[in-house]
Formats: C-alpha cells, sequence, structure tokens
C-alpha cells in the first residue's frame, strides 16, 4: 500500500516537472497564422495526393480503351513517366521553372536548394514542390494515349525525362514563374494550357511521328474499330481523374483557407457534367444512340476546358458555352 501511494506522488511530480519544461523547450502556443498555415499546408498535401492518384486513372483510361495485348507496356509507361519525371524535375525542371531567374528560364533552385522567398509562399517549399512534382507527371503522361500501342517504351522515356525536365518547366516559368507571358498578363489558374496543352501539343507531335495504328485504315482510307478491351476499366478511370480534378483546380490555390475552393469546385464538376452531357448528346443525334466512349472522353474534355478559368468561370451559361465550343 505504501509503495503504491509513493508510485502515485511520483508519477504527479514527473507529469508536473514535464508540464513545466515545455516552456523552456520552446514549444509556443498556436497563433491566428500558424494554424492558417498549417491548414493551407494540408490542404496542399491533399490536393497533391488527389493528383497523384489521377495517375491511376490515367492508366485505367488509356489501358481500358485500348488492346489488352499492351496494357503492360501502358501501366509500364505510366509508372515510370512518374518516377522518372519525379526525379528530374527535382533535379533540373523545378529550378528551371520556379527559380531566380529572367523571362524564360530559372536558373536558381536545382535540386530544391537555395531559397524560395522571392515566391511569397507562406506553406513550406516541400508541400509546395510535391504539388508541382504531380502537375508535372500529369503533363507527362497525356502522350501516352495518344500515342498508345505503337510506342517504343525506352523512346517514350525518354520523352518522359526531357519534357518534365525541361519542356514543361519552361512553359511553367512563363506563366506561373513570372516569366514573359505572365508578365503580359497572360491567366491560367490551374493548368489548361501549361499542363493540358503542353502535353497535347507534344501528343499531336509523337502521333504525327508515328502515324496511325497499324490496322487503323484500309488503303482506300476507310476506318477500321479497334475498340478497347475494357470499358468498365476504362470508365473507372474517367471517373478517378474527376475525382482527381477536385484537387486539380481547388487545390490550385494552395490554400485551404481560401474559401473560394468551394465554388471552383462547383464549377469544376458543373464543367465535367456540361462535357459528358453534351457528348452524350451529339453520339445520340450522330450514330443514333449514346456512345459511351466519347461520353467518358465529354466529361475529360470539359474537365481540361475549365481548368484555366475555374476561380473565374462561375456563371453557367459561360460553363456550358465553354463545352459547346
Amino acid at each position: 500500500m505504501i509503495n503504491q501511494k509513493w508510485s502515485t506522488v511520483i508519477n504527479i511530480c514527473v507529469i508536473s516537472g514535464i508540464l513545466l519544461l515545455i516552456p523552456s523547450l520552446g514549444f509556443t502556443e498556436p497563433t491566428v497564422e500558424s494554424n492558417a498555415i498549417a491548414i493551407d499546408t494540408i490542404w496542399t498535401l491533399i490536393a497533391a495526393f488527389l493528383v497523384f492518384f489521377m495517375q491511376a486513372g490515367f492508366a485505367m483510361v488509356e489501358s481500358g480503351f485500348t488492346r489488352a495485348k499492351n496494357a503492360g507496356n501502358i501501366v509500364m509507361k505510366n509508372l515510370m513517366d512518374f518516377s522518372a519525371g519525379t526525379l528530374v524535375y527535382w533535379a533540373v525542371g523545378f529550378g528551371l521553372m520556379f527559380g531566380v531567374g529572367n523571362g524564360f528560364f530559372g536558373q536558381t533552385g536545382f535540386f530544391l536548394s537555395g531559397g524560395f522567398e522571392h515566391l511569397g509562399l507562406e506553406i513550406p517549399i516541400a508541400a509546395f514542390w510535391i504539388f508541382q512534382a504531380v502537375f508535372a507527371a500529369t503533363a507527362a503522361t497525356i502522350v501516352s494515349g495518344a500515342m498508345a500501342e505503337r510506342t517504343n517504351f525506352t523512346g517514350y522515356l525518354i520523352y518522359s525525362i526531357v519534357i518534365t525536365g525541361i519542356i514543361y518547366p519552361l512553359v511553367g516559368h512563363w506563366t506561373w514563374g513570372g516569366g514573359w507571358l505572365d508578365q503580359l498578363g497572360f491567366v491560367d489558374f490551374a493548368g489548361s494550357t501549361i499542363v493540358h496543352s503542353v502535353g497535347g501539343w507534344a501528343a499531336l507531335a509523337g502521333a504525327i511521328v508515328l502515324g496511325p495504328r497499324l490496322g487503323k485504315y484500309n488503303d482506300d482510307g476507310s476506318i477500321n474499330a479497334l475498340p478497347g478491351h475494357n470499358l468498365l476499366m476504362a470508365a473507372l478511370g474517367v471517373f478517378i481523374l474527376w475525382l482527381g480534378w477536385f484537387g486539380f483546380n481547388p487545390g490550385s490555390t494552395i490554400a485551404g483557407t481560401d474559401l473560394s475552393i468551394a465554388a471552383i469546385a462547383v464549377t469544376t464538376n458543373l464543367s465535367a457534367a456540361a462535357g459528358a452531357t453534351l457528348a452524350m448528346v451529339t453520339s445520340w443525334i450522330k450514330y443514333g444512340k449514346a456512345d459511351v466512349s466519347m461520353t467518358l472522353n465529354g466529361a475529360l474534355a470539359g474537365l481540361v476546358g475549365v481548368t484555366a478559368g475555374a476561380a473565374d468561370v462561375t456563371n453557367p451559361i459561360g460553363i456550358y458555352s465553354n463545352n459547346i465550343l
């Protein structure tokens, strides 16, 4: 009984001592400002994780819309354009995009070293970097679908390194890095041009060089359908991409304390819904029935189209007009 009493007294003394030592260890009470930074950091990281999950969406869409024999190649390309792209973006791309430099490219910040005070960030640079890295990977993986079933893996890997390490960072510096386009007043809130257009133009160049898939066209120019092997997989991929876009667009505020993220999410969702609906109606009129693949791609088109102005386009009429065009 006596031992139990002394044990209780000792425990109380130890806890009291620890509580008394806390102020001397440098712990401070949270403030409104520190809480805001914490919320912004957490929001940016969650958005980055959502955008990263889009890699799975791209892999499923591309694999589902192509033939089964190419599934392994597509999965490997989506895996490695993110893996190799992440490394080269850390080493070179981020510095070219956000480093101190001129109107065309950054000249500091390679290997995520040095100071980034010129960016005026309140969140940690590591949180900002991971958010930008998943964007770079998205630009790279767009090309995979356009050149599916006819691209050498080694050549694609080299392309991924070039676009994430040089091409995408340069275009990004011109706008988000304070370069010459930004100085002219160019606005691209979340990357319709910087991410999707860069990936799209690279995809077009690759498709022109490679030409169509073998067996796509007959000698007389008529078209042969090459249906994908798993429509359900493609549909699930589209839903994953739709979900990821809620990190892509609202996340571009890099501020969870910015309440405009709610309106941006609504605009993003309306645009995807309008794109899917209009694509379905178009296919119904043209083919006499609603086409699933066109409807799924319509949702993606709506998402891509609204990305640049997601923070500014709030009128539903503007959203519908954007999708019609």
